[in-house]
């Protein structure tokens, strides 16, 4: 995508723009949720509002990735008119190469910068088409901001922070490039594919080291408990499955049926996948579902005396779960923080001394 500059001014500004939005952005959020009382780590909030300014602090950071999105569009689209013919450019920075000369060859002056230092590895380097070394300098700026906000505004990439903005950004520049040549707007170019995906990179990289680092103080605890368990761990059984492994089911007690169907099926939601008899045709075996999730029941079919039991799960937007609960009938309490991640979560109870806790999925 060829971007058009016409000074050095537009060069540095687009620099300069780029820089202080990556570095005072995560600055001026914390600052802000932290007079507010929000918790940004989707523990529990001081101030009683918190659920509606999150959402508001939300809906800022979607119209902020709108706001980015649509300067990237006019840059791609809609600041240039139709060409007469289709134009394609595949050889991998061709023009990059061509842009400068040396008196040496490209070894010896690298070779000259780790002796000798850079000035005098430079001072080989004549640069004949600044203009092609600027244009790859933009298409890498261009997608900064795209590899940054990714995951500082969408939960989806910030869950997988070191692979999915990356793979977003190269989708994002194919497509664009492609839609470049069928609508003749541009040069397919795969160096702007290239350039692109690497300032993609580079915006992803800058989140985990300043927006992740700012909104999470306690990044370096959290590092060091993680390499320590992985220098113990990476010589035991599991480890090298441990990113396959989940917790997919769990087992309850139970007295009678109808309150199995009841409070599970009728109420939560869970959906029957099988149900069984025992060989003396007197317990009833359940096993439901909700998503990945399993869960199985042990009904005695009987009065029986039955110890407390506890179930965990994890969701998002416990505000709406409430809601629903007691719209149901299920009587939930306020909102706590769980003992072991300080997340929110909520808790009720089901039949046969179930307890159940909701913690909030970040």
């Amino acid at each position: 995508m060829t971007i058009r500059i016409n000074s050095r001014i537009f060069l540095l500004a687009v620099t300069g723009f780029v820089a202080v939005f990556i570095v005072l952005l995560p600055f001026i959020d914390r600052r802000v949720c932290r007079r507010l009382g929000l918790n940004l780590q989707h523990g529990l909030s001081q101030n009683p509002n918190a659920d509606a300014l999150l959402r508001l602090r939300q809906l800022v950071l979607y119209a902020v990735f709108l706001l980015y999105l649509a300067a990237f569009l006019v840059i791609v689209f809609f600041s240039r008119s139709a060409g007469d013919e289709y134009q394609v450019h595949v050889a991998p920075f061709q023009d990059l190469y061509n842009a400068v000369e040396t008196d040496r060859g490209l070894v010896d002056v690298i070779e000259t910068i780790f002796k000798q230092g850079i000035l005098e590895g430079l001072s080989h380097v004549d640069i004949i088409k600044p203009q092609d070394i600027v244009q790859v300098y933009l298409n890498v700026m261009l997608f900064v901001p795209m590899g940054y906000l990714l995951p500082y505004v969408f939960n989806w990439f910030r869950a997988r922070a070191t692979i999915r903005p990356v793979v977003a950004c190269f989708v994002i520049s194919l497509a664009t490039e492609n839609m470049q040549l069928i609508f003749r707007r541009g040069l397919y170019d795969l160096d702007d594919l290239l350039s692109n995906t690497l300032g993609g990179l580079v915006g992803q990289v800058l989140f985990l080291l300043i927006a992740y680092v700012v909104t999470h103080p306690d990044w370096r605890q959290e590092l060091r408990a993680y390499h320590r368990w992985q220098r113990h761990a990476r010589h035991m059984t599991l480890y090298p499955f441990a990113r396959r492994i989940g917790l997919s089911r769990t087992t309850l007690l139970a007295t009678y049926e109808e309150a199995v169907w009841d409070f599970y099926v009728d109420k939560l939601g869970f959906r029957v996948k099988k149900q069984m008899m025992s060989l003396d045709d007197i317990d009833t075996r359940f096993l439901l579902v909700m998503g990945s999730s399993q869960v199985e029941i042990i009904c005695f079919n009987k009065r029986k005396m039955i110890p407390v039991q506890y179930l965990t799960i994890s969701a998002r937007n416990l505000v709406k779960i409430k809601k629903r609960l007691e719209k149901n009938g299920i009587q939930v309490g306020d909102f706590h923080r769980d003992l072991y991640t300080d997340l929110r979560c909520l808790s009720f109870t089901g039949p046969d001394r179930v307890c159940i806790t909701v913690i909030e999925q970040p």
